[in-house]
């Protein structure tokens, strides 16, 4: 019996965890779900799943969660140190880390240094912290697994072959505006954006899939996560989403993984492994696809891709200040503050102006996360558009 800790679990991924667990009771256990502002719906997973620890990120939302659950076995707690009760009660092993942007950072570096194996969901933890988040998964030897699905798909086709490896090749979906004029962009509304043609996902990472934003960060993360050079990692337009990724050896063999997007393959495989478990899932369908199609991005009409490579072979703090600008923006985007293209600008005035240091620490990092996010809410308050 594994017993899961969700981190985000009122989220997207968080719900499609609970989904996997609920398929294997004799292996899987909610033990503790953590949220960060949807008591409503917390308060509702605690009185399905029963499990040891919920908690609220708000301490003022505590109040209001007890009262929505009334008599129960379940502890309530709110705030950080109830995330680290959370997660250092022996019956969790796995820790499914989810919460969205770089606030998962701290929880993941916690569950780490309690020796779990983190099922990691949230890219912005390695974007933001890449090198003190994998010295800590060496130092204490932790199982660090990819629940992305484009870098589950890596792990999963490499095998334990890295010696081999001439190259990964991360696929997109393009997202709802590909083929779009660069032009045309000042049109999109946080509606327009919000409709992605193949995931369900949240808000945030939605919005940074039209941007393709997402999939910078996600060069990163796969950067972190497998050692590997920037000039080495490629991203390729899919519009299908049926290859989720792709790995070429030195040999120029080249190994996809395939199926339908469903997140749920990736959180079970990042749980199960190194077993795979049968499911009763939909199996894909070769004969009902129509065809694949493959296409360079452009990265002119997405200059957030093309920037994400720049920032990460920059290294240092340049990856936190990329990060965080587009984690405000986004925000503002999704208020109606500013328009879609801006986005991308306010990262590029943030890292012209903002001096890069190499090799930051934690402290450094988080003050210059919350620095970056007050630099581009003033420079929107300021100007006009």
């Amino acid at each position: 019996m594994q017993g899961i800790a969700i981190l985000g679990s009122t989220g997207s991924i968080g719900k499609q965890t609970l989904e996997v667990i609920e398929q294997f009771p004799e292996r899987l256990q909610a033990v503790s779900l953590v949220a960060g502002e949807n008591f409503e719906l917390l308060a509702q997973q605690v009185k399905k799943y029963h499990p040891k620890i919920a908690v609220i990120a708000k301490e003022e939302l505590l109040s209001p969660l007890k009262a929505l659950v009334g008599d129960t076995k379940t502890v309530l707690l709110a705030g950080e140190a109830g995330i680290k009760e959370a997660l250092e009660i022996s019956e969790v092993t796995t820790v499914l880390a989810a919460i969205s942007g770089s606030a998962g950072l701290k929880p993941t570096l916690q569950a780490i240094k309690y020796g779990k194996k983190v099922a990691l969901a949230n890219k912005e933890t390695l974007v933001t912290a890449g090198h003190i988040v994998m010295e800590n998964v060496q130092e204490k030897n932790v199982q660090l697994l990819p629940v992305d699905s484009e870098h589950s798909a890596i792990f999963q086709c490499l095998a334990n072959q890295n010696k081999f490896l001439e190259k990964l090749i991360l696929t997109a979906s393009g997202g709802p505006f590909r083929g779009w004029p660069k032009e045309r962009l000042a049109q999109v509304t946080p509606e327009m954006a919000l409709k992605h043609p193949n995931w369900s996902m949240g808000s945030k990472i939605t919005i940074d899939s039209a941007t393709l934003i997402n999939k910078g960060l996600e060069v990163i993360e796969a950067h972190w996560l497998f050692n590997m050079p920037y000039d080495r990692i490629e991203v390729i337009i899919h519009p299908q989403s049926i290859i989720h990724s792709m790995i070429m050896f030195k040999d120029t063999s080249v190994i996809a993984q395939m199926g339908y997007p469903d997140m749920r393959l990736p959180i079970l495989y990042a749980i199960s492994w190194p077993e795979r478990w049968s499911t009763g899932w939909d199996r894909l369908d070769f004969s009902s696809i129509s065809g694949l199609t493959f296409e360079k991005p452009d990265y002119d009409v997405f200059p957030g891709l093309k920037l994400a490579y720049e920032v990460g072979a920059a290294g240092g703090t340049a990856p936190t200040i990329f990060n965080a600008a587009n984690e405000k923006a986004v925000e503002l985007f999704l208020n109606g503050r500013i328009k879609f293209p801006r986005i991308v600008e306010l990262i590029e005035f943030c890292l012209q102006y903002i001096p890069i240091k190499q090799r930051p620490s934690l402290e450094e990092i988080l003050e210059l996360d919350l620095f970056v996010r007050k630099m581009v809410d003033n420079k929107v308050k300021t100007d006009y558009f």
